[in-house]
């Protein structure tokens, strides 16, 4: 997959990750620029719009907010799927500004730094997909739990994924391994909690019996 490919793929996902303020998914010029990428990444983008252009006027928007407004086990925001609602979450929203900082770029303030859409967009203007990387555990269990969850936005997080190297976890159990396999972190003045270690908490997470 090309870096230009890459981008394109990342730029059409942050905007099926956003609500969906008219009938269509996206604007038919960005839905377009999707037509020449011809890598396998594109093919879940794909679905995702065809299903989502297929739905009566008005339902994508409902079904987004039952979907991500509703539910934190499916939360945009890459900290929470590491650090929750624990103290430490304040270090790791730091460091997203950190890297947007390096190029020169500041968020804005209408949403957290670590909303997916925001990092997608990021990502796919500079090509620095440092933070995708990072938080690879946290993309590809939001993936699952969207699979369970039977929702078309799945295809949306499958194609962000595939954009990354290697395979993807089959299940949860091999998605919460790879997160435990991460690099060790300081812990200074926190409490000593595992990264991912909350996910066990909810349902969605669990291993079933």
């Amino acid at each position: 997959m090309t870096a230009g490919e890459r981008a394109v793929v990342r730029r059409i996902a942050a905007e099926c990750l956003c609500y969906p303020e008219g009938p269509d998914p996206m604007p038919p010029q960005l839905a377009a620029l999707l037509g020449p990428v011809r890598h396998a990444a594109a093919a879940p983008l794909r679905t995702f719009l065809d299903r989502a252009g297929g739905l009566p006027p008005g339902e994508l928007s409902r079904h987004y907010v039952e979907v991500f407004d509703f539910r934190q086990r499916h939360s945009l925001h890459l900290s929470w799927w590491t650090d929750g609602d624990t103290r430490r979450r304040g270090e790791a929203l730091l460091r997203f500004k950190t890297v947007y900082r390096a190029h020169a770029l500041e968020f804005s303030d209408e949403d957290l730094p670590d909303f997916l859409p925001a990092v997608l967009e990021f990502t796919a203007a500079t090509g620095d997909d440092t933070l995708l990387r990072e938080h690879r555990p946290a993309l590809e269990l939001l993936r699952l739990a969207l699979t369970e969850h039977g929702t078309p936005y799945a295809d949306v997080l499958a194609a962000v994924c595939a954009t990354l190297p290697g395979p993807s976890p089959k299940d949860r159990a091999a998605a919460l391994a790879l997160a435990r396999s991460g690099p060790p972190r300081e812990e200074v003045g926190l409490d000593a909690l595992t990264p991912y270690g909350h996910l066990g908490l909810l349902p969605v997470l669990t291993d079933s019996p």
